[in-house]
């Protein structure tokens, strides 16, 4: 319950940071297609498609109704501003495509321009420290843009470290951490 009143909580900061500003439309991707749940007021909510996170990706950023220019942001990281997302559609301006690349090896954003591959999303070995440089494989021969390294939140211990650095992140909640033994291992990159 306290990992889900923290995403409920960290998606509403998000789409308070970055929902209201008037440079972009905000959509708010949602899954299952279907779901009702209680989103945050605002953004619109658009259904993410079918099948695994490669996949609802693509669909996610697939030029539609006159839009070639598309940025997705992740809901699950505190330090993300409406500046960031600013930066990404400026990139966006003289790059192919932009990413936001977080600290496990994985993205916080992935910003695409009409000139994208057929696959932007494949092949990719999600929630591992493999995922930005599998992603990045499939744009080879294109400009890429890369923005600041953000902490995503994927676990109890991602949000006690935030909350220990310096900064506005003391305020986030605190949950419980279960022991080793008994919680699911997430790979890591070597430090």
């Amino acid at each position: 319950m306290a990992a889900l009143r923290f995403y409920r909580g960290q998606l509403a900061a998000v789409a308070r940071a970055i929902g209201r500003d008037r440079r972009w439309r905000t959509l708010l991707a949602t899954t299952p297609d279907g779901a009702r749940a209680r989103w945050p007021r605002g953004p619109a909510t658009v259904p993410q498609g079918r099948g695994g996170l490669g996949e609802r990706l693509d669909n996610a950023t697939r030029p539609r109704r006159g839009r070639v220019v598309v940025v997705v942001v992740g809901s699950d990281i505190p330090g993300v501003t409406a500046a960031d997302i600013a930066a990404a559609f400026r990139a966006l301006g003289r790059a192919d495509a932009v990413f936001g690349p977080a600290e496990d090896g994985g993205y916080w954003l992935a910003g695409l321009s009409a000139r994208r591959p057929p696959r932007p999303f494949g092949r990719v070995r999600w929630s591992t420290e493999h995922a930005l440089a599998d992603t990045l494989a499939n744009f080879t021969g294109r400009r890429i843009a890369l923005l600041r390294t953000l902490r995503d939140v994927d676990t109890a211990e991602d949000l006690q470290a935030l909350r220990a650095q310096p900064g506005s992140f003391a305020s986030l909640p605190v949950l419980p951490v279960k022991p080793a033994s008994t919680r699911k291992a997430k790979r890591r990159k070597p430090r």
